[in-house]
C-alpha cells in the first residue's frame, strides 16, 4: 500500500473550494469525494507504469464510499489488479482501489476504475 496520508482541514477547505462548493469550516468530516481524487497522489506510490507515452484515467465501474474520513484522520491506498487487456495501441488495466482510514475496520472509499495506456 501507499504511504499514510493525513486529510487536513486544508485540504478538505481547497478540494471543495475548487469545485465551487463550500466546506464548513467547523464540519468534522471531509467530502467523500476528496478520498477519490487523492488517487494521483497515491497510485504512483503503489503501482509504477512504464514503457508508456500517455496514461488516461478512462473511468470508474463502481464506486462505494463505506466509511465518511474525518479530518484529521489518515487514509492510504491500497491496489488489486483486476485485468490488464491489450486495446488498440496499448492496455486497458482495471484495478481494485481500496482507500484504508488508520485504525478504521472498514475502508472509507472502494473504487473500481479503468486506465488505459498507450504506446
Amino acid at each position: 500500500g501507499s504511504d499514510w496520508l493525513e486529510v487536513t482541514r486544508p485540504r478538505a477547505e481547497r478540494f471543495a473550494t475548487s469545485l465551487g462548493a463550500t466546506f464548513d469550516p467547523r464540519s468534522d468530516t471531509a467530502p467523500e469525494f476528496l478520498t477519490l481524487s487523492l488517487t494521483p497522489v497515491l497510485l504512483p506510490q503503489v503501482v509504477d507504469v512504464s514503457g508508456f507515452s500517455t496514461g488516461v484515467n478512462y473511468g470508474c465501474t463502481s464506486v462505494r464510499f463505506l466509511s465518511p474520513v474525518g479530518i484529521g484522520q489518515q487514509i492510504r491506498l491500497g491496489v488489486e489488479l483486476l485485468a490488464a487487456d491489450p486495446i488498440a495501441g496499448g492496455v486497458e488495466i482495471g484495478y481494485r482501489l481500496t482507500f484504508e482510514i488508520r485504525d478504521v475496520d472498514q475502508p472509507a472509499c472502494v473504487a473500481d476504475v479503468l486506465f488505459r495506456f498507450y504506446t
